[in-house]
């Protein structure tokens, strides 16, 4: 009970600001760092379409989908951006409180990055090879699940770890055969090993169909707060529509805010969170539950889960209009 009320608290003393008076100020956490691929939380905030629904926001830079769920469990966040698969390992090992309200990678974004002159095209020829990634990486986690899917032996590939920052450069050098990253990280990782052409081998090409990021509100604001929530979606989906719809322009603001990154990286990257995005049919951010119950399926399968997580403790439709 007592924690219970120390989260209530939190949480009221987070949105004390009534909408009516004006805007509440928000901190909302990216998965790991500054990139190209958050550029649309830059242009709802630079278009003012989180004021508009009276949210002052904050873009926190984010350690990790694992420290984003902390961040808004603790109410250290209102809102975050993180993977399902690591929302499911926090559900069902520390019954952490935090769901997804809308999904943005719609199709799994993991990949394994090679030098095209590698020699490695096919999944086969990852066995007897070396690869790198963070310790904690859905790439790295998610690897025994894409082997199996691919037909190929996950004990003969040797996994050794390295920081997420220095990945491209340690693909460049040839100190690793191939990099665990996202698909949208290609025009980073294209930048890194220039003049060097890359190749990726995508998880979703081996028949893998589980949900990845999305963003993430803690069950105290879902409950408490809802049009809040419902209004920061409403936003942010906003503001990826217009970067999907104008990618240079989007690239451009959110240099604005993140001068350190190369502009023709931003826009390489929203093109790609594009193709993650779209589902043929249905609205950006729309939660369907079945692919919800098969991404809980997958982590189950390959990871130890202290207790069952129902779908349905996962991701909670409604908040996409």
């Amino acid at each position: 009970m007592l924690k219970r009320l120390a989260a209530l608290f939190v949480l009221s003393a987070q949105f004390s600001v009534p909408l009516a008076a004006g805007a509440a100020e928000v901190n909302v956490t990216t998965d790991f760092g500054y990139n190209g691929r958050h550029a649309y939380f830059y242009v709802a905030l630079d278009k003012g379409y989180y004021k508009a629904e009276g949210l002052d926001v904050n873009i926190l830079r984010g350690q990790g989908s694992a420290d984003a769920i902390k961040k808004v469990a603790s109410g250290a966040a209102a809102f975050g951006f993180a993977d399902a698969g690591s929302l499911v390992l926090a559900r069902g090992n520390d019954k952490v409180p935090v769901k997804m309200v809308a999904v943005v990678y719609a199709t799994p974004p993991q990949a394994i990055f090679a030098l095209a002159d590698s020699g490695i095209r096919t999944p086969k020829d990852l066995e007897g090879k070396t690869l790198a990634d963070t310790a904690s990486s859905s790439v790295r986690l998610l690897f025994p699940a894409y082997a199996e899917a691919a037909g190929i032996d996950a004990s003969k590939v040797t996994w050794v770890t390295a920081d997420g920052a220095a990945l491209s450069s340690v693909l460049a050098t040839g100190r690793a055969d191939g990099i665990g990253q996202f698909l949208v990280g290609q025009p980073l990782v294209e930048k890194a090993t220039a003049p060097k052409a890359v190749t990726a081998l995508a998880y979703k090409d081996a028949g893998l169909n589980f949900y990845s990021n999305g963003l993430i509100a803690s069950e105290e604001a879902i409950a408490s707060q809802p049009e809040m929530v419902r209004g920061f979606v409403r936003a942010t989906l906003k503001g990826m529509e217009e970067a999907f719809a104008t990618p240079a322009e989007a690239a451009a603001i959110m240099h604005r805010y993140q001068k350190q990154i190369d502009p023709a990286v931003i826009e390489g990257e929203i093109k790609l969170v594009k193709e993650l995005a779209t589902v043929p049919g249905q609205p950006l951010g729309r939660i369907d539950p079945v692919r919800v119950k098969e991404t809980v399926n997958v982590i189950a399968k390959y990871f130890k889960l202290n207790a069952p997580v129902d779908p349905k403790d996962l991701a909670v439709e409604g908040f996409v209009e």
